[in-house]
């Protein structure tokens, strides 16, 4: 056999996804608004990985959040349907086993699927944490996790027994450690690979590790024009612990990017940076996140691929979670299943050519008196407006354009609600939503979701309080 017969015959024996499926590196801090990072113009922020990771590869500035609360968001990312759909409308309810998700698809076309940190997919208790291998992991092989806890300096998690294994250090390392166990795995298995890590920092409670709290002065932040002091505000020193918290993901952002660059994978590697929602911050007056404020919906959007985005792009494309799905299966080769509903943007985000949405459509389905969030809304995000209203009236509408601190509500002039009411009222329809989906039991004060048993929706559980006699107040 001469050497061209040879090498045609071992090509053909390797797995095409080692030469031509890229591979995917998906880091999902909780609660990183887009706002916090150097790279989107925040001038407090110190966060030269991912403003390097930025020029590297494509900004897009208007990344939104349909429904910007945890685990709703975590759903629609790996669902790829809204909501309303998937069946997480509220915090600590079980995703059904029998949702299709990305890393199932993935897992089934040959790739390598991974997931480190915070899950909160699984409904009922938060701690200890642990979820078994099998369907309640929809198609992740390699498990590092928990289901939730945010005490970021001595959590612990879980492989595939139920036996929990300490993590005290600041999480953010302790995840990247596993990161690049995970990486590291390259070496002897070829396969392509789909990982995911999802940070608990910057998530509250605001305390950063001494050393990157360090390098911000509280009383020389620069506040947002819109920020307000007062009860439900962090102050100055609960931001530069955010600030902080920010700075220490950064620096484990700055590993993993090191050690795709050691073991020569960057190149077809897809590195992708968003988070599950924002936070409010006292912008406002305002805390947390199920707001429709720029603050709580807007999440970073970074996406590096040497191999086919140029670099130093920034791109005013309004993205949401519900299109990361079919985004991701159709750069990894797969045909996004008819049932996902967002919309395929891969070459529009590779070629700058391609489909555009005209608005995001998002989602709060009910009220939680934690944050302060009054009862559930729709609204939608265009790229010059911002509406949100209630089932029985308007509530919020800005011209972001000419108000980018949403300083003025513009919410009683009909001339402007009536075309966005209009195309809220289509993304309903098309997605299958309707006002009866919104629920008026205070169901996530209290811990009823996850104290107790597990439930798949919210009416499950209600139907399951009545028969125990156990009255759950309402708004």
């Amino acid at each position: 056999m001469n050497r061209r017969a040879f090498l045609a015959t071992t090509a053909a024996l390797l797995p095409a996804a080692q030469s031509t499926r890229p591979n995917i590196v998906f880091l999902l801090p909780d609660q990183l608004r887009a706002q916090a990072l150097g790279c989107m113009g925040d001038k407090d922020a110190i966060t030269p990985n991912f403003d390097r990771l930025a020029s590297q590869g494509i900004l897009l500035k208007n990344t939104i959040a349909n429904t910007p609360v945890c685990c709703p968001a975590r759903a629609i990312l790996l669902t790829g349907k809204y909501a309303s759909e998937n069946g997480m409308t509220a915090n600590d309810l079980r995703l059904r086993e029998s949702q299709v998700t990305v890393p199932a698809l993935l897992s089934k076309a040959g790739y390598r699927t991974g997931f480190i940190g915070k899950w909160h997919l699984d409904g009922g208790q938060r701690l200890p944490g642990f979820i078994p291998p099998g369907p309640r992991r929809h198609g992740f092989e390699f498990w590092a996790a928990n289901e939730c806890s945010h005490a970021h300096f001595n959590t612990q998690y879980f492989r595939d027994s139920p036996e929990p294994i300490p993590m005290q250090k600041f999480e953010a390392e302790g995840w990247t450690d596993l990161a690049l166990e995970f990486l590291d795995a390259t070496k002897s298995d070829h396969r392509p690979f789909f990982l995911t890590v999802q940070m608990g920092p910057p998530h509250d409670p605001y305390k950063a590790p001494p050393e990157n709290r360090a390098k911000f002065d509280a009383e020389k932040l620069q506040l947002r024009p819109n920020y307000e002091e007062g009860p439900r505000s962090p102050g100055r020193a609960g931001l530069a612990e955010y600030y902080g918290m920010v700075n220490a993901v950064d620096e484990q952002l700055g590993r993993m990017m090191a050690k795709l660059d050691q073991l020569g994978l960057t190149e077809n590697t897809i590195f992708i940076v968003s988070s599950d929602h924002g936070d409010m911050l006292g912008s406002h007056g305002q805390r947390l996140k199920r707001k429709p404020w720029e603050e709580s919906i807007r999440v970073p959007g970074i996406i590096r691929w040497p191999a086919k985005i140029k670099p130093g792009q920034t791109s005013d494309l309004l993205f949401s979670h519900i299109s990361f799905a079919p985004t991701v299966l159709s750069w990894c080769g797969v045909k996004p299943p008819a049932t996902m509903q967002g919309q395929d943007l891969s070459k529009t985000i590779t070629t700058g050519k391609g489909p555009a949405p005209d608005s995001v459509f998002m989602q709060i389905f009910g009220p939680y008196k934690g944050d302060e969030t009054e009862r559930g809304w729709r609204g939608v995000r265009t790229a010059r407006y911002t509406y949100a209203r209630f089932e029985d009236k308007p509530w919020v509408l800005f011209d972001n354009e000419k108000d980018p601190y949403q300083l003025k509500n513009l919410a009683d002039d009909k001339a402007l609600v009536a075309p966005l009411d209009r195309m809220l009222t289509r993304h309903m329809k098309a997605s299958g939503d309707s006002w009866s989906k919104n629920w008026v039991h205070l169901v996530e004060d209290k811990g009823y979701l996850y104290t107790g048993d597990t439930y798949y929706s919210v009416n499950e559980f209600l139907e399951a309080a009545a028969k125990k006699g156990v009255t759950v107040p309402r708004i």
